[in-house]
C-alpha cells in the first residue's frame, strides 16, 4: 500500500495513494494505524481522496480504528468528497464517526475535540474538589 504519514502533536494524517481499500491492502492500514497508537496517537485523520472502490475489509478496518481512537477519547476523521464512499460508510453505522470534506476540517475537528476533551476535564476536577458544593445548598443560605 503506498501511503504518506504526517504526525503532529494533536493527530496523525495518513494520506492514502490507492484508489481502493479492499481485501488486498486492507491489512497494510490495519498495521499503519496499529503503529500510530501504539506511539501514542489517538486522533487520526485518513485521506481518502484518490479511494473509489471500499469493500467490508476496508469497513471492518476503520471500524476497529474508530473504536480505538474513541477509547482515546480521540477522532478518527475519513476526508473525502466521494457521495458513493460517504454512502458506504453511512450505511456501516459505524459508531460517531466523523467524515468531513477537506483535511482543513478535519484537522479543526480534532483541535475543536481535545478542547472540549480538555474542558470536561476540568470541569470534572473542579466537581471532584468540591467545588461545586459538597452536598449541595441549604435552606439557610436563602
Amino acid at each position: 500500500m503506498e501511503f504518506k504519514v504526517e504526525k503532529n502533536e494533536q493527530y496523525a494524517l495518513i494520506e492514502l495513494k490507492e484508489t481502493a481499500l479492499t481485501q488486498e491492502n486492507h491489512t497494510d492500514l490495519e498495521k499503519i494505524v496499529r503503529q500510530l497508537f501504539r506511539e501514542g496517537y489517538g486522533n487520526i485523520i485518513i485521506e481518502f481522496n484518490q479511494i473509489i472502490e471500499l469493500d467490508g475489509h476496508g469497513i471492518s478496518v476503520i471500524r476497529k480504528a474508530n473504536k480505538i481512537c474513541l477509547n482515546e477519547l480521540g477522532l478518527l476523521i475519513i476526508v473525502t468528497k466521494n457521495d458513493e464512499i460517504i454512502d458506504q460508510l453511512d450505511a456501516a453505522k459505524i459508531e460517531e464517526l466523523t467524515v468531513m470534506p477537506t483535511v482543513q476540517e478535519a484537522i479543526d475537528a480534532v483541535y475543536l475535540n481535545e478542547l472540549e476533551n480538555d474542558f470536561q476535564s476540568d470541569e470534572d476536577d473542579e466537581y471532584d474538589h468540591g467545588e461545586y458544593g459538597e452536598g449541595g445548598s441549604s435552606d439557610d443560605d436563602y
